[in-house]
């Protein structure tokens, strides 16, 4: 028997496999999972040239995968005015004049991580902006990225005035007699002529954001946006050919949606060109829709105004619906794999009709189509998910009460479709297939804490129970028969996501010929009680058996 070059031993092995099965250790050779069983199946595999690492107990998983981030964006966050970690508008205010302190060679002032609920309506002003940072144009977007919190230099700069009317992908705040408020919704914060960050900031941004994915155990991920807002494409080509990209990733290349189907022809050698090692831009990211919170998510039915009766608003479709299923016809024709956003029911509606119709002109294949989001799903569209075999990518974060959802959400939805939110459960009992993703910088990329919420659909402690945020989003379940358990939670983080990345003949699954990539946990998750998942930590992360994040004072 050949010696193998890795072996993990004396563990809680949870393979992922078919069966959910359990060992005790594996042995890894030439970067892939050569045994898989007991220590004493093991032991004959290890040589006197083996790296052994004693998991004591503790639990080896196959590397998570996330299913939708912007691992860049959120690199670029770090080194830019980042508001992530914090709640309340004092502290977004002292960190911004502190920036603008530090940096008075920039021109303008970039950044973002704002929580909508520390702004009365999720709608911060400009004038306390400027009270801070009077002199140069601010632009800070939202921990979302579907609004911006602009001052009055930034708003000059774009010629937003009374007279401006609101483009139609997104909506500007206003005062009462008109003026914009400071506050910039979906495209109308692209009205805004704030620079693009540079090739060198992008590259940095990418290897801070690789690296954080790592220590959270995260071999591969699926970038929602290549090109758009950031050109990354030649980014992520520049890494991956000097092989500084060690994770495995697939791009989705951005629709314009202002544009037609003159730009697939684009895609296509975007998609020639752009596959380099690690690296493949095989998906195509189709914004549907915005959010609920500043209501440009597509609804069925209009919005409730703040009294509870209908109101006339219910959300603009960013793509036409006919021009949406031709655009999707052709794109599945020509084998691009389509990842769409959809927040509201309409979203999910129109994008589901656009997948039926490529799938009734082109026939049945293995593109795997995917609804990022779905935060609000008609029932009777639940069934269609495995009917189309369209994947439902879940970011399970979000699927418990707290401020954002008790005081923008919840109103403007009312009981019932309140209770349509994020059905994980519905989804799994019709047969859909799970993936799960975090949508980073957008929220928390820790698959832990996300894996948490999927199971107990309640808030992961995070520091805003101490600024005022909402207890119920702690101490209350949402919406209880959406819960999924540990094993179905875990499977949509790594199996579930293997899918839609087309990885998961070689990832996923802890098997016998599968690429060694991996996670150590610090504890087996099935041995403590589902509300403590989240203190959970990774203390190692390998991709073809290579580490690639070792957690301080960890073995």
């Amino acid at each position: 028997m050949s010696r193998a070059d890795l072996a993990f031993v004396n563990g809680a092995v949870y393979t992922v496999d078919a069966a959910r099965s359990r060992a005790q250790a594996i042995a890894v050779s030439d970067g892939r999972i050569s045994m898989v069983g007991s220590d004493d199946e093991i032991r004959d595999a290890v040589g006197s040239e083996t790296e052994v690492v004693d998991l004591a107990g503790r639990m080896l998983l196959p590397g998570f995968q996330d299913a939708h981030c912007h691992p860049p964006s959120g690199g670029l966050d770090m080194i830019q005015c980042d508001l992530n970690d914090f709640y309340t508008e004092p502290e977004y205010l002292k960190i911004v004049a502190e920036y603008a302190e530090r940096h008075p060679e920039r021109p303008w002032i970039q950044g973002g991580g704002w929580y909508m609920a520390a702004f009365p309506g999720g709608a911060p002003r400009r004038a306390a902006l400027d009270a801070v940072v009077p002199d140069r144009p601010v632009l800070l977007f939202s921990r979302d990225g579907h609004s911006a919190w602009a001052n009055t230099r930034a708003l000059e700069a774009a010629g937003i005035s009374a007279a401006t009317p609101d483009p139609p992908d997104g909506r500007i705040e206003r005062d009462p007699d008109g003026s914009p408020a400071g506050t910039l919704h979906d495209g109308a914060a692209n009205l805004v002529p704030a620079p693009d960050p540079t090739p060198e900031e992008l590259t940095e941004g990418l290897r801070l954001g690789q690296e954080y994915l790592h220590s959270l155990g995260i071999t591969a991920w699926q970038d929602a946006i290549v090109g758009g807002f950031y050109d990354t494409l030649p980014t992520y080509r520049r890494f991956a050919e000097t092989g500084d990209l060690t994770a495995r990733v697939v791009g989705a290349l951005w629709w314009d949606r202002h544009r037609g189907e003159e730009q697939i022809e684009e895609l296509v050698e975007l998609r020639s060109t752009g596959q380099v090692g690690r690296f493949r831009p095989t998906s195509v990211k189709i914004m549907q829709d915005g959010i609920i919170e500043g209501f440009t998510a597509a609804m069925i039915e209009p919005y409730l105004d703040a009294d509870g009766s209908p109101s006339d608003r219910s959300g603009p479709s960013f793509v036409e619906p006919a021009a949406l299923n031709r655009a999707v016809t052709r794109l599945d024709s020509l084998g691009f794999q389509c990842h769409f956003h959809a927040i509201g029911d309409r979203a999910v509606r129109e994008s589901l009709d656009a997948i039926e119709a490529a799938l009734a002109a082109n026939g049945a294949n293995d593109h795997r189509h995917h609804i990022a989001h779905i935060q609000v799903i008609h029932p009777d569209d639940i069934p269609r998910f495995r009917r189309l075999r369209t994947v439902a990518n879940g970011q399970p974060l979000w699927a418990c009460y707290d401020s954002q959802m008790e005081e923008l959400t919840i109103p403007f939805l009312g009981e019932e479709r309140t209770s349509w939110q994020y059905p994980f459960g519905s989804l799994v009992r019709s047969g859909a297939t799970l993936a799960f993703g975090s949508d980073w910088s957008v929220s928390s990329p820790n698959p832990l804490e996300e894996i948490h919420v999927a199971v107990n659909r309640r808030a992961v402690p995070n520091g805003l129970e101490e600024s005022g945020g909402s207890r119920r989003a702690f101490e209350e379940v949402f919406l209880p028969d959406e819960r999924l358990d540990l094993e179905t939670a875990i499977a949509a983080f790594t199996m579930g996501s293997a899918y839609v990345n087309h990885l998961d003949d070689v990832t996923g699954s802890i098997e016998v010929g599968k690429l060694a990539d991996l996670t150590v946990l610090d504890r087996d998750l099935f041995a403590h009680p589902t509300d403590e998942l989240a203190l959970a930590k990774v203390d190692a992360t390998f991709v073809e058996g290579r580490r690639v994040f070792q957690r301080d004072g960890t073995s």
